[in-house]
């Protein structure tokens, strides 16, 4: 049957927009339009002049429009993930339940689900356990002879205290929502699973699970990723994230150089230990002892980092030795960890 003059004036419509569309098409891209790609388009080669293959405009239409429909499918759960978000952060009171023993809200044991007010504290002896509701993004359970606090719960900043004790967090917001004061930094969520313990002296520890938390205490900072752990101290802030399976002697070296003073003698044999040790996947370590220590301690990190991931262009003995934060930065993102701008607009968010 040979196609009439409006039907081959309907499709060529459909190959380059000349003609006369089909009414029909006309209703579907003026439903669609809102979610038309903005981009500048590249127009690729057309099926229909691929050696063997020869596509229908009709068939050709119906791809166009499945594709216009998935990308406003895509749309629709983006709107939607993002209200369920904002639904999350807006300011909503926190519980808590018993998990074991008897904990305490403000002095009370609890023996149901409880409100846990901002400025209040939940308390446990040895023998108990409590888990609390963070509004809607996670949960954080407290293991016994522990001392937690409400801080905040506002749109965009959720915040409790570890006073002493030790917590587990499962938080499943997006980065840069919840975050944990303890004596010595602040621990902040990057959307993973933690565990996180203070001792009496106000010491601490965070083992990461999955994900990444970021250990931050007046301009220091330190990115600790899934199997890494990282220790605080009062006075010094976070230290040197290595990873659990480090090898003998690193995490003993990197508390000498972490914690103690420059002038300490310990610590040149504490870096020989940590240079000598190090493995390509201790790059994480090296590369933040690259903005600690003394200018002489750099400078032998930095020749041990380089053999083990070559610096890219920016990163030379100088601009490292300045501190200077691109060349931290693009080495960085040469290890083959995650790129460090996220954190950058995570911090710029909520500082």
């Amino acid at each position: 049957m040979t196609p009439s003059h409006d039907d081959t004036d309907r499709d060529q419509y459909l190959w380059d927009g000349t003609g006369t569309p089909d009414p029909e098409v006309a209703r579907l891209e003026t439903l669609l339009a809102p979610y038309r790609h903005r981009a500048p388009f590249v127009t690729p080669t057309p099926m229909s002049t691929l050696p063997g293959r020869a596509v229908h405009p009709r068939r050709r239409f119906a791809v166009h429009a499945a594709m216009q429909i998935m990308l406003a499918a895509a749309s629709l759960v983006f709107v939607v993930g993002a209200a369920w978000f904002a639904h999350a952060v807006r300011p909503s009171g926190w519980t808590v339940q018993s998990l074991a023993g008897a904990p305490q809200v403000a002095g009370t044991t609890i023996a149901a689900p409880s409100r846990l007010p901002v400025g209040q504290v939940v308390t446990t002896d040895n023998t108990s356990r409590a888990r609390i509701d963070v509004g809607s993004i996670g949960v954080v359970d407290v293991e016994p002879n522990s001392r937690v606090r409400l801080v905040t719960s506002r749109a965009g900043e959720h915040r409790m205290a570890l006073d002493r004790g030790g917590i587990r967090a499962l938080i499943w917001a997006p980065p840069g929502l919840f975050f944990v004061n303890t004596p010595a930094a602040t621990a902040v969520d990057l959307g993973c699973a933690y565990r996180l313990q203070v001792d009496d002296r106000g010491w601490g520890t965070v083992r990461v699970e999955t994900g990444w938390v970021a250990f931050e205490y007046d301009g220091r900072e330190s990115f600790i990723p899934r199997d890494a752990m990282c220790a605080t101290r009062p006075g010094f802030g976070p230290g040197t994230p290595c990873y659990e399976d480090a090898p003998h002697g690193i995490v003993d070296a990197l508390t000498i150089l972490d914690f103690s003073p420059t002038g300490d003698v310990r610590r040149k044999q504490a870096l020989d230990t940590v240079l000598r040790q190090s493995r390509q996947r201790d790059a994480l370590t090296l590369w933040h002892l690259l903005s600690r220590g003394t200018p002489d301690e750099r400078v032998r990190v930095y020749d041990r980092l380089a053999s083990l991931v070559p610096p890219p262009a920016s990163a030379t003995r100088d601009t490292i030795a300045r501190g200077d934060r691109r060349a931290l930065d693009d080495w960085w993102s040469s290890l083959g960890l995650d790129s460090a701008s996220w954190w950058r607009i995570w911090k710029r968010k909520w500082s």
